[in-house]
Order: C-alpha cells, then sequence, then structure tokens
C-alpha cells in the first residue's frame, strides 16, 4: 500500500555538519541587532525539544506503516532531526557558557510542558502537532532559502547552520504528514492542533527572546522592539511573508509536496559546493 505521497524521484539525505561558532555566539551576531540574533538564539533554543518532541510523535506510530518507501523515509527524517537536536544543543550550551545566559530558567517551561503533553494528549494529536510544526517549520526555512534579506548582515557561519538545518526541514516536510494519514489523523485534530501549535511556538520564541534581551539591557529598548517588529512583519517580513503559506495546513486536500520546493535544495548545494 502506498502510503509516502512525497515525489517518486524524491530522496532524503543525512548531512552531518560542525561548526564552529564561539566567536560569532559571544556577540550580535546578526547585523549587530540585538533582537534579530536574539530572535534566531530562541528558536536554536527551542529546537532540541521540538526535535525530541518529534521523533517521539512519530516512533509511536511505526507499526501503522505498511509502505517501504514511507519506512524508509522515516528512517532518514528520524536521523535527520537527531542530527539537529545534537547540533543545537551544542550550540544552545555554548550560547550560555559565551553570554551568561541561565539554561535552567531558559529549559523549565519547555520541558514542563512537554512533560505535561506526554502525561494529556492523546498520540495522534501529538502526531498532528508534529505534522503542524513540520508544516510551520517548512513555510518558514523555504522563505530563509528563497529570499537573501533574512541573513544580509549576519555572521556566515550562524546563517549556515540555519541554511543547512533548513535544507534537510524541506526534504522530510511530508513524513510525518504522511505518517499522520496513515495512522488515520483526522482534518478537525489537523486543525485544531495547528492553531494551538503556533501559539506554543510563538510565545515560548517570544519568552526566550524577552529572557535574552532582559540579560543583554535590551529589554526595554524602543529601537530594538521597532527593529525586531520591522524584521518580522515589515521588512522582509519573515512572518508576513509566511502567513499565506501557513494556513494551506488548514485546507481538506493539503500536503506538503503541493509546493514543490526541491529547487531550494539543488541551489543550497550547489552553492556548497561551489566554496
Amino acid at each position: 500500500m502506498q502510503q509516502s505521497r512525497s515525489p517518486k524521484d524524491h530522496t532524503i539525505s543525512p548531512r552531518r555538519s560542525s561548526f564552529d561558532l564561539r566567536a560569532a555566539l559571544a556577540r550580535d551576531w546578526h547585523g549587530d541587532s540585538a533582537f534579530r540574533t536574539a530572535w534566531f538564539n530562541a528558536l536554536s533554543m527551542m529546537v532540541p525539544y521540538g526535535e525530541r518532541f518529534f521523533i517521539d510523535s512519530v516512533n509511536e506510530f511505526l507499526d501503522e506503516i505498511d509502505d517501504p518507501r514511507l519506512t524508509s523515509e522515516v528512517h532518514a527524517f528520524l536521523v535527520q532531526e537527531a542530527n539537529h537536536l545534537r547540533q543545537h544543543r551544542a550550540v544552545n550550551k555554548l550560547l550560555c557558557d559565551v553570554r551568561g545566559y541561565d539554561m535552567q530558567a531558559i529549559e523549565g517551561p519547555i520541558l514542563r510542558r512537554a512533560e505535561w503533553t506526554r502525561r494529556k494528549v492523546p498520540a495522534i494529536r501529538r502526531l498532528a502537532g508534529t505534522a503542524a510544526n513540520e508544516h510551520l517549520t517548512a513555510v518558514l526555512v523555504a522563505d530563509m532559502l528563497r529570499h537573501d534579506d533574512l541573513f544580509r548582515d549576519a555572521d556566515p557561519g550562524m546563517a549556515e547552520l540555519w541554511y543547512w538545518h533548513g535544507v534537510e526541514e524541506i526534504e522530510h516536510k511530508s513524513v510525518a504528514f504522511d505518517v499522520y494519514q496513515a495512522a488515520g489523523g483526522s482534518l478537525k485534530d489537523r486543525r485544531l492542533v495547528q492553531i494551538f501549535g503556533t501559539i506554543f511556538f510563538l510565545s515560548g520564541t517570544f519568552r526566550i527572546l524577552c529572557l535574552m534581551l532582559k540579560h543583554d539591557g535590551k529589554l526595554w529598548s524602543l529601537h530594538e522592539w521597532a527593529s525586531g517588529f520591522k524584521f518580522l512583519f515589515v521588512k522582509p517580513g519573515l512572518l508576513r511573508r509566511a502567513f499565506v503559506p501557513y494556513f494551506r495546513f488548514l485546507r481538506k486536500d493539503f500536503h506538503p509536496w503541493q509546493d514543490d520546493d526541491r529547487y531550494l535544495i539543488d541551489e543550497w548545494e550547489a552553492k556548497r559546493q561551489s566554496v
């Protein structure tokens, strides 16, 4: 039975990468902007817990997969997500070491929410949350790779970390969704969980961002918040540009590969080989 709906010639290829980021993490590496730097640093802090959640939620439904191709894609997905988890965990520890951020204060609410979700939310809804968050991630990273303005004036090493992560998110963007479909997940749960999952993701990111800005003495800087609002919603407008593709997830006939953006992977690979 065919359960994978990824393009017939598509492959998922885990890549091992390493980054020397100590010097960048010790400063405001994104154009000397405290807000933009804290935004991406906060996202990085969210990554290990998100990836662990995604891995666990998909693993619970391996018995529902009858399609050898989807089975192979799931295994590649798990390897990629585990690599992301390890890489960002190392980056996050280094960030806290060099800038003095309180890792316990950052991690505590995330860990408590993850434990509550594990105990209280049915497995199929956790899988729906994974599919929804994978869609949001795919939308954001596709925009990041499609335009050259999100990391303009940023440290090249930090930009490359996110490009590497983004390329692999595009590669496996349909895996959790296809597993959810194979497990008999409902449209109602898919829609409901997308809204709540996004609220958790954004509120968690902004909480960590505020902790970092407070530590750096920039929490009440009107300049930083104004420039941050412009970055997210005006120009380049990361969240503004994600608005329309994000809501495609609510469509009854939605599938992640309705937007075949694999050319972004090819372009990144070509640039990587030319360096």
